[in-house]
């Protein structure tokens, strides 16, 4: 009997449950669009791994192969979408993203028309067919639940997002925020300046609201360091990408001092 492909939607019932009981979900990050990064990634313990489709330098067709190398580890693959619109949805869950992470929400109308777009009616209005994500109809029924909610992360990366950000946290469907400091400091005009007073009360003002309608709260840890994932954690973060493969790649890779 073959052996049956990774049961994604038990996964992302695991991912979300652990978000609503208050727990972490620590995943990582790729931009190499290669089958063997994704299998190292998939087989290195992460809840998840996101694929970068805004900075990366992956395309679509790309997508399969690398879901499945993640999936030879029982890892979720997820999608960071290069823009939260109805064929960027489309393409990565029918390539068998377990959900998606939208990068610039800054309203609730916004995080709503990305959901209705990932989401099979009567859910949503994503088109229905078969694709790699129900293996070409061969799980067409079991999709269809999965089909109903995918895992749905807004990214909050400009102060008009925090302003709005009690109505984006009270959309049906969030499992939880992402904060993108680069971005979020720039539309500050203090662009990468995070020990900044005004950024800091930012990101706890932030955290404080998120905490209060009891939605997770997670950031990007990009430089591997498990003493400042430890300090996220202890902050309150609770959906953390741990670093990406390039920074692994040249942080481990960096040809030693040899002295005569």
């Amino acid at each position: 009997v073959p052996k049956g492909p990774m049961n994604r939607l038990d996964k992302i019932c695991a991912v979300r449950q652990a978000l609503k009981d208050g727990r972490p979900s620590i995943g990582s990050w790729m931009q190499i669009p290669h089958a063997s990064v994704a299998e190292i990634l998939g087989q290195a313990g992460y809840d998840w791994v996101a694929v970068d489709l805004e900075h990366g330098a992956i395309s679509v067709d790309q997508l399969p192969d690398l879901f499945r190398a993640l999936e030879l580890g029982e890892t979720l693959p997820m999608a960071r979408l290069a823009q939260g619109n109805s064929k960027d949805c489309k393409q990565a869950l029918d390539a068998g993203a377990g959900g998606v992470i939208v990068p610039m929400v800054e309203s609730a109308a916004q995080l709503e028309q990305v959901r209705d777009a990932c989401r099979w009616p009567p859910g949503g209005i994503r088109g229905v067919g078969f694709s790699r994500a129900n293996l070409f109809g061969k799980h067409f029924d079991r999709y269809a639940e999965e089909a109903q909610a995918p895992l749905l992360v807004a990214m909050i990366e400009h102060i008009r997002a925090v302003d709005h950000l009690t109505e984006i946290l009270q959309v049906s469907g969030l499992d939880a925020i992402m904060i993108g400091p680069y971005d979020l400091s720039a539309s500050m005009g203090l662009t990468a300046q995070f020990q900044h007073p005004h950024f800091e009360a930012t990101m706890r003002r932030i955290r404080t609201i998120a905490h209060e309608h009891r939605i997770s709260s997670g950031l990007h840890v990009v430089l591997p360091d498990p003493a400042v994932l430890k300090t996220r954690l202890a902050e309150g973060y609770r959906f953390i990408a741990y670093s990406i493969d390039a920074v692994f790649l040249h942080r481990s890779s960096a040809a030693p001092a040899v002295s005569e």
